[in-house]
């Protein structure tokens, strides 16, 4: 199971008094009245998983999408990487009977900070909550552009074959994250430490 989903029932009172905490310091110093468009315009942040839908990319806790998915988390992938997954999970299924499926895809900018709460929560502070997690619109999962492969053999098989198709590893502590990250049949850059770099 993704590690970020594991503190999902704590982080939710911590991160509710929070944003408390943050409304009444918004009450205290309120914008004029010219800013409600843009006040407007904002998404409440999420507190609950049961908050998140479809619609953020959202696969519930011990779930998996198969690449031919019409859910969000699969169709918003950027073509590219989607058109690699394709041909790996082709070659993986042919070749070694393994099926590709991901735990986690596109996500929404509620979705993922919403995960880097959690990740604070559970990791006490931002800075090693970025290990594992990124803000909001920093994610590539929220620009499409990468995927957590659901399985062990999945991950196997991409983290060995994957380069074939350009896939990588982006973090060492990340066995389940690919990214796009090389041409097809190239080298894959040596994986970060971390989400931190």
């Amino acid at each position: 199971m993704h590690p970020l989903r594991l503190v999902r029932a704590a982080v939710a009172a911590s991160v509710a008094l929070a944003l408390l905490a943050g409304c009444s310091a918004a009450v205290a110093g309120s914008p004029a009245a010219g800013d409600a468009p843009a006040r407007a315009q904002r998404q409440a942040p999420v507190t609950d998983s049961a908050e998140l839908t479809d619609a953020d990319g959202y696969i519930p806790d011990g779930s998996s999408l198969a690449l031919d998915s019409d859910r969000p988390a699969v169709t918003r992938l950027d073509p590219q990487l989607r058109s690699a997954l394709d041909d790996a999970a082709a070659s993986a299924e042919r070749e070694r009977g393994i099926p590709i499926t991901i735990a986690d895809g596109w996500r929404s900018e509620r979705y993922q900070e919403y995960l880097f709460a959690q990740a604070v929560q559970k990791y006490g502070s931002e800075e090693e909550a970025l290990r594992w997690a990124k803000r909001g619109s920093d994610s590539e999962h929220v620009a499409g552009r990468a995927v957590d492969i659901a399985t062990a053999d999945a991950m196997d098989f991409l983290s060995r074959f994957g380069s074939e198709w350009g896939l990588c590893q982006r973090y060492a502590n990340e066995s389940w994250h690919f990214e796009l990250l090389a041409e097809p049949g190239g080298q894959c850059p040596a994986p970060a430490p971390d989400g931190r770099g």
